[in-house]
């Protein structure tokens, strides 16, 4: 373990914003289901609280799944393609240059014991049903509990249908010590004590709150937009609107669920003003979270204006239309997705719809412009973070060009300018998605967007190892650009040429092609293009053995990238320096890769951290730091699974690591060298840099204080477990793993301790505990 202690939560559950009430049937029953089905699927109505329900199940489950417990949202997510993709970037997995994101997510999950939540998968049901049966099959330790309005229907499901909270029976109000039990009551006496400080359920309002939810049908969502409302409307008025609601539908006979929840957001929508109802509408544009100045962008004008925008934002926190956020030092706003669908049919109704899905296309393609021009500066973390907070509305954006007849420049220029990220944090193939969709629009030809998004996509295919496709791309791109005449254009393509050119193996056309880019980006002053030039002239050298050059190179990009304050590229060139170094300098080079180590993190770039941290593990080994390269090893094993093979970033890094691989087997031998690795294995990216670091003085140890620190948390819980007396299927039953999963960690206790019984595990455990 790193520094110590691994006392913390692995996976990317939220925090719940709000207090979870009831629920304790379906708890239990879900986390049933879970223990013995791989896929457990809560169904029911939209507001019927699928999602809570899930998280909470999946928060009180994570102990058994030692790989953590990690959200997949796809409520706002569109294109059924990019349902692999989504999965990969919630985990946190960038793309393997040679596969599918499919493929990288089930080489990734095959060794693993972890649990899926897939939330929001009616509207991609069978791209869903599709990922999680491939991924069932491959990977014996993965367990999905899904939330949607239907079955997956696929094998080995089990379906737990939600219902609405309990609501007290027609007839009689019940006692006041009784409501407890009605979780529908339990649920609005707390959110309207919320919103309305002082408030508690009383023998003279609680008829008129039971009326409330059970007129709501004991549905949480418009339970609590019901009771947000005390604090600007007694109960008894909250009761009359929905009566007269009630008594208008229901004349064409008994309500259902589904009408009750419509005519609830109804009710909201009423008692809205009307520059809160046209802001609700508008605000349905986004597909996702949005900050201030988004929404000011796309939604201002007529009866909204700048300036009274955050007092109707607010008031719509208030009532609960919108939920408020903080991400980091941005606050940011997003609508459940029954409330974005209510307001995306009156955006219809007004007549606004395809306006103002152009006007969000218009900002978001000028926020993307703006962002590609600051790239090569002090602001790209911060950029980085937001394009990644944005993703869903610039795809959004993305999909409306390429839906729109001769918006085709308009997709292009978003795909191009999004090519930096893409690629930055290995979204290879989403990139390749949209500047595919955009390539095949129809369009005048040739033109420089054009020519640029064949380059961009050339690099993404290239990275790939799809050479052939990569290879047409380009050619297309030359001829266009040829048939343009334009000596800027050519550049373009004389950098991807040049970079396909060292892909495919032809290193002196590399050389040729990117020395000819580079001259036209330095009379233009273009630092990306100049840099990405520069490192790329660096690796062609450094093939063709001429490591003068090739430190030349990276030097002068890592000077320009310095100099402009960005990360990314400053990262890669300090890196590779490193990578140049690290056997005739060894000390220099482990400077320059602690580096490159703390840039990558400012930006989450995991392909430049993963080459510092097995960089240093080359280094670890060669000054007789055998621990510390095992651990260093493992821990880069599990980033190059999350990014790719290292032979395809790095010449000669495949020889390197099998070298370091046998020193540091035969150094520790083979028991402590696999105990290490897989220590190092199980780290988070920020676990793994501040090792390297050397952040925390206390793993700086070389070797185990004592026989525990061999063990991983998992198998000290299984020891612990064999000292109760339970056999392997039991252990397997109370930790929700396959049984010969826990006998596994059976084996790998008693090999670590080197006993040959499980009564020598329990007297171990005794003694441990009694010290």
């Amino acid at each position: 373990m790193p520094p110590g202690t691994r006392a913390r939560a692995i996976g990317n559950l939220p925090i719940e914003p709000t207090s979870f009430v009831g629920r304790r049937p379906e708890l239990t029953e879900a986390k049933r289901l879970l223990s013995g089905a791989r896929l457990v699927t809560l169904t029911g109505i939209g507001g019927v609280g699928k999602t809570r329900l899930a998280l909470r199940v999946a928060e009180d489950s994570r102990r058994a799944f030692e790989d953590g417990v990690w959200l997949v949202e796809f409520g706002e997510l569109q294109d059924e393609a990019l349902v692999p993709d989504t999965v990969a970037t919630a985990l946190g997995l960038r793309e393997h240059p040679a596969h599918p994101p499919l493929v990288l997510l089930t080489e990734y999950l095959t060794t693993r014991t972890l649990l899926l939540v897939l939330d929001n998968c009616e509207h991609l049901i069978d791209a869903v049903a599709k990922l999680a049966d491939s991924l069932l099959r491959s990977c014996p330790d993965l367990r999905i509990l899904a939330t949607s309005r239907e079955p997956l229907v696929i094998g080995g499901e089990a379906v737990l249908r939600v219902p609405a909270l309990a609501v007290p029976d027609r007839g009689p109000t019940p006692e006041l010590q009784n409501v407890p039990q009605y979780e529908a009551v339990a649920l609005f006496a707390e959110r309207a004590a919320a919103a309305l400080p002082g408030f508690a359920l009383t023998e003279d309002n609680l008829a008129q709150i039971v009326q409330i939810c059970r007129r709501l049908d004991g549905l949480p969502l418009p339970i609590e937009l019901a009771a947000r409302r005390m604090r600007s409307i007694p109960a008894e008025e909250i009761l009359e609107g929905l009566n007269d609601l009630y008594m208008t539908v229901s004349r064409q006979g008994s309500l259902t669920r589904q009408q009750s929840l419509r005519m609830s957001i109804d009710w909201s929508h009423e008692l809205c003003t009307r520059a809160e109802q046209v802001l609700w509408r508008r605000l349905a544009v986004f597909a996702g979270s949005f900050g201030l100045d988004s929404a000011e962008g796309v939604c201002t004008g007529g009866l909204v204006d700048p300036p009274d925008l955050l007092d109707v934002v607010a008031s719509l926190v208030d009532k609960s239309i919108l939920i408020r956020e903080e991400a980091g030092s941005e606050v940011r706003y997003r609508m459940l997705e029954t409330l974005r669908a209510y307001g995306r049919e009156k955006l219809r109704e007004a007549g606004e719809f395809e306006a103002l899905l152009r006007r969000n296309r218009d900002w978001y393609e000028g926020l993307m412009l703006g962002a590609r021009s600051e790239w090569i500066g002090p602001r790209q973390p911060e950029l980085m973070v937001r394009i990644a907070r944005e993703q869903p509305n610039l795809r959004e954006a993305m999909e409306f060009s390429a839906k729109e007849p001769g918006e085709a420049d308009h997709a292009m220029r978003i795909a191009i300018a999004m090519f930096p990220f893409w690629l930055s944090r290995g979204l290879l193939s989403e990139g390749r998605h949209w500047l595919d969709r955009a390539l095949d629009l129809p369009g005048e030809v040739p033109t420089a967007h054009r020519i640029k998004a064949l380059c961009a996509n050339c690099l993404l295919t290239g990275n790939q190892g799809d050479i052939t496709t990569a290879t047409a791309q380009a050619e297309e791109a030359l001829r266009l650009a040829e048939d343009l005449g334009d000596p800027a254009v050519r550049g373009v393509v004389m950098h991807a040429a040049g970079y396909l050119a060292a892909f495919a193996g032809d290193v002196p056309r590399a050389v040729a092609c990117l020395e000819e880019a580079l001259e036209v980006f330095r009379t233009q002053g273009n630092p990306i293009r100049q840099i990405s030039t520069l490192l790329g002239l660096a690796v062609a050298y450094g093939l063709l053995d001429d490591p003068a050059r090739a430190i030349e190179y990276q030097e002068h990009a890592l000077a320009i990238s310095g100099a402009s304050g960005e990360f990314v590229y400053r990262a890669y060139a300090v890196c590779a320096l490193g990578l140049a170094l690290w056997k005739t300098d060894p000390r220099r080079a482990d400077e320059l890769l602690e580096r490159g180590l703390q840039l990558a993190r400012q930006t989450d770039d995991m392909l430049a951290t993963a080459m510092c941290v097995e960089a240093k593990a080359w280094i670890a080994i060669a000054t007789d730091r055998a621990r510390r390269a095992a651990l260093l090893l493992g821990a880069a094993r599990t980033m190059w699974q999350r990014v790719g093979s290292p032979g395809a970033v790095v010449p000669k890094l495949e020889s390197y690591h099998e070298e370091c691989e046998r020193r540091t087997r035969r150094a520790l031998g083979e028991s402590a060298f696999e105990s290490a690795f897989r220590d190092g294995a199980r780290w988070t990216a920020q676990e793994t840099i501040a090792f390297a670091l050397g952040e925390d003085l206390g793993e700086e140890n070389p070797e185990p204080t004592g026989a525990a620190t061999t063990l991983t948390p998992r198998e000290l819980q299984v020891a612990d477990l064999v000292a109760q007396g339970l056999t392997n299927k039991a252990i397997a039953a109370k930790l929700v793993i396959a049984q010969r999963t826990a006998q596994g960690h059976v084996e790998h206790v008693l090999a670590k301790l080197g006993f040959n019984s499980r009564a020598q595990i329990a007297a171990w455990v005794v003694e441990r505990q009694s010290r």
